[in-house]
């Protein structure tokens, strides 16, 4: 096997729709991978799409037809060579040409195409052996509203068709990303020669047997050339020193092979052990006795592969329909987040871009990422680091919000691309749920589907039947979810999908509806959506929207806010806690903070139901691009507030004040595998200090599992509810809890004295409360945009201290690190006068 990228030398021109003058008929240097937005960037010929109100300037991209062309040199296939041109990824509706001859056509870019080229790769007419490769790109758009009137209108969440196309659902915009609708060879490209056969796909489905032997079974499909009579092939696989061979004889074209490790190591998830991985490679010959060529290896491929069991427990018990994942026979609190393409432009994504985003999830002490189905199946790269780090991988495929039909042309590349995929991912250990997608089973049952649809296909059929016979057939031992929320077993018309006593749950009537306290109205079995929005860093928010004044209702940053009503929301959710500020720069800050505290609000409180609850996955750990969103770290890769809070809501021992049976209890929760044993002291105190109240309760809480105790009467009970806090403390955790909302405490707007110091790589700031300081923050960016703090929302009691340490290579004013807007407090923020 010989593979030769066609990465170098491209270049676009638009073709065809409402393209401007100056860019009309134009021809640039394209790359590859990449896509006809950040060509036509590149070559200066429109501004950047994510600054100020650049998005809606371009859209006349989602009804143009773009041309790609290479051209290169390629020798003829030689006798008895077979000669592919292959595609990993093209976005999306695509005609391919080589040498004015068309090829193939495309219509999914969730799959790769593969096309035999011996014919037009033979002797050219000149000798000369070049060639002309091009690809037509036309509307994603077009093409769905085509199939809309082919196959009828289905509800959808948001105007375009999305439904329509086997193509990213959010490329066409959602309540947190752009309307800019890519295309673009997105994935490598390259030439493969091969002779009599190749590896055409590789399923190394690994288990843990009898006395912790590593058993995988290597499914092996071959292709062979058809220019030669077939004959017997040989293939071997190895692995941590075993070694497994088979004969597939010349009828066949398929072939299993079983290898045993003994004393397997077992991967765990984060926080849960070890992940140790295993290198497995295959080669694929030809056998024969007397042939020059027996034994030689045609083609081979590598995998890395873990050895873990993974289910999730649905049997039904006392109170409904739990959804708990077991990992190697151990009950896993998924503590975690939804994971949405990291760039709306898909192809400036990098290895070590992803490599940073999985260690904030990690940092954040979380366990599991759900890539949501309005997305992609994501790169090599995402997987390989989610198996190297621990975080367990829960994959929608790509349904979202929306009815499907499941009529042709659709359910062909539906199912092609699943096949692809499953196969592609299955060797991943770190993969534990395959989901058939995000809020459709929901959306039939109450958005007016139903009734909309008609009798209409609205992808049932694809949730219940064709995608968990695929799972079943290709990747057997993995979990399969008919959707997010879904109770299992019940869709269409059974139980709810989103009750809470069953499966999974999304909860979304906080922040659409009530306040954040209303997350203790549910005690789900597992809530895989949950969030609240808040703006941006200030950073990232400045150096994307250029307002003059950035106000909440300034164009440019109406732009960059998505959500339907989000100010309103914003707002509205604002206004019982925290006080509500006149000053643009004080609002940034307290609905930062008011997001990082709603989301902690819910986390705790469904943290403290385990084993109940067995799983929160907030919305959403990331953002494709600078954008008020319900993200923890920003479109530019910063942490927000929300960030740290989540740090601290998901540590490994969380202590919580909950209520229990119409009293407040402190409820300590323990995520590690020893007992968490020792004093617990109370102290209700008033801002200044001064101790009203105390008490010691004894802790003795088991490995994996959470215990409550009543708080005692007095600690219970302030006198001045606005003057105290109750402040309860561990030896390994602490919370403070005020007795009041920070709009009507009657805090010292003024708490801290601090002195900031330059230290390697950055300045350390000292903080010293002389009133109770609540959530105490650095927003060193601010400064400098590559400032960073190690810590934020740091809350002390009178006469404490803290230090801070921010990082960046910037030189700063250290006075400026010691005052607002840069050091912050819930304290000091002030009502708007009027």
């Amino acid at each position: 096997m010989e593979r030769e990228t066609l990465h170098q030398g491209w270049r676009m021109t638009p073709l065809s729709g409402p393209v401007p003058p100056g860019i009309a008929g134009v021809t640039v240097p394209a790359t590859v991978p990449g896509g006809a937005h950040l060509d036509l960037l590149a070559a200066g010929l429109v501004p950047d799409p994510y600054q100020d109100r650049n998005e809606a300037a371009l859209a006349w991209t989602h009804r143009t037809e773009w041309r790609y062309t290479l051209d290169f040199r390629a020798a003829p296939p030689a006798p008895g060579e077979r000669v592919d041109l292959v595609f990993d990824g093209l976005d999306t509706v695509t005609t391919v040409e080589l040498d004015g001859r068309v090829i193939g056509t495309t219509a999914n870019m969730h799959r790769g195409y593969r096309f035999d080229v011996r014919g037009p790769l033979g002797p050219a007419a000149d000798g000369s052996g070049e060639h002309t490769l091009a690809v037509t790109f036309h509307s994603a758009l077009e093409h769905a509203e085509r199939l809309q009137k082919e196959l009828g209108e289905r509800p959808r969440a948001y105007p375009h068709p999305f439904n329509m196309v086997r193509k990213m659902a959010c490329s066409f915009g959602w309540d947190w990303g752009p309307d800019l609708q890519t295309a673009g060879i997105w994935k490598p490209v390259r030439l493969e020669r091969w002779r009599t056969a190749r590896i055409a796909r590789l399923r190394p489905l690994a288990r843990v047997g009898e006395s912790g032997t590593g058993v995988v079974e290597i499914h092996l499909d071959v292709e062979r050339s058809g220019l030669e009579e077939a004959g017997e092939l040989v293939a071997t696989a190895r692995i941590a020193d075993q070694e497994a061979r088979i004969v597939i004889p010349a009828a066949a074209d398929e072939a299993v092979l079983t290898v045993e490790v003994p004393d397997a190591l077992l991967w765990w998830p984060a926080g849960y052990g070890e992940q140790p991985l295993y290198g497995l490679s295959v080669t694929l010959g030809r056998l024969g006795g007397q042939d020059p060529a027996a034994g030689a290896v045609l083609d081979s491929a590598s995998r890395r592969i873990g050895f873990r069991t993974v289910t999730v427990d649905t049997a039904p018990d006392g109170t409904g329909t739990p959804f708990t994942f077991v990992v190697n026979g151990t009950r896993v609190f998924a503590k975690g987040a939804n994971w949405i393409p990291d760039d709306h432009f898909l192809t400036r994504i990098t290895r070590e871009r992803l490599s940073r985003r999985i260690d904030q999830a990690l940092g954040a002490h979380m366990n599991m990422l759900r890539v949501w189905g309005g997305g992609i199946y994501e790169t090599e790269d995402f997987y390989d680091l989610c198996d190297e780090r621990g975080l367990l991988v829960w994959q929608d495929f790509p349904f979202a919000c929306a009815a499907y039909p499941e009529e042709e042309p659709l359910r062909t590349e539906v199912e092609a691309e699943a096949r692809e995929n499953v196969a592609r991912l299955c060797s991943h250990p770190s993969l534990a749920l395959w989901n058939g997608g995000n809020e459709n089973l929901w959306g039939f049952r109450d958005w007016g589907w139903r009734e909309e649809l008609g009798g209409r296909t609205w992808g049932l059929d694809y949730y219940l039947q064709l995608l968990p016979r695929i799972v079943a057939e290709l990747d057997p031992g993995r979990p399969y979810a008919d959707g997010s929320p879904y109770t299992p077993g019940e869709a269409p018309d059974g139980i709810h999908p989103n009750d809470q006593d069953h499966g999974t749950r999304h909860e979304w009537e906080v922040w659409n509806r009530v306040d954040y306290t209303h997350y203790r109205d549910h005690i789900p079995r597992f809530c895989s959506e949950f969030g609240f929005q808040g703006p941006p860093a200030w950073s990232t928010l400045t150096e994307a929207v250029h307002d003059d004044p950035l106000t909440p209702v300034s164009p440019g940053f109406l732009l960059h806010q998505k959500a339907e009503d989000g100010n309103g929301k914003l707002a509205r959710g604002l206004a019982p806690h925290l006080p509500v500020p006149g000053d643009f720069t004080d609002w940034h800050w307290a609905t930062q903070l008011n997001q990082a505290r709603a989301v902690a609000y819910g986390v705790e409180h469904f943290r403290s139901w385990w084993p109940r609850t067995a799983g929160t996955l907030v919305w959403q750990l990331n953002d494709c691009w600078p954008v008020t969103s319900w993200s923890a770290v920003d479109g530019a890769g910063r942490p927000k507030p929300l960030w740290y809070a989540l740090r601290r809501a998901y540590a490994p021992r969380l202590l919580t004040v909950q209520p229990r049976d119409g009293r407040p209890a402190v409820v300590a929760v323990n995520d590690t595998d020893r007992p968490w044993s020792g004093e617990l002291r109370l102290e209700r105190q008033t801002l200044g200090g001064a101790v009203r109240a105390a008490d010691k309760i004894h802790l003795d809480v088991p490995p994996r599992s959470a215990a409550a105790h009543p708080l005692p009467e007095a600690l219970a009970r302030p006198g001045h509810p606005e003057e105290e806090v109750l402040v309860i403390t561990a030896d390994d955790a602490r919370t403070l809890q005020p007795f009041a909302e920070d709009r009507d405490m009657a805090y010292d707007p003024a708490p801290l004295r601090a002195e900031a110091t330059a230290v390697p790589g950055g300045y350390r700031v000292d903080v010293h409360a002389v009133s109770l300081a609540r959530d105490i923050a650095v927003l060193a960016d601010r400064l400098a945009p590559d400032a960073e703090t190690d810590d934020m929302l740091v809350t002390l009691a009178a006469g404490e201290s803290h230090s801070f340490l921010v990082r960046t290579a910037a030189a700063l004013d250290p006075a400026a690190l010691t005052r607002p807007p840069v050091l912050r407090t819930a304290n000091d923020l002030q009502p708007e006068r009027p």
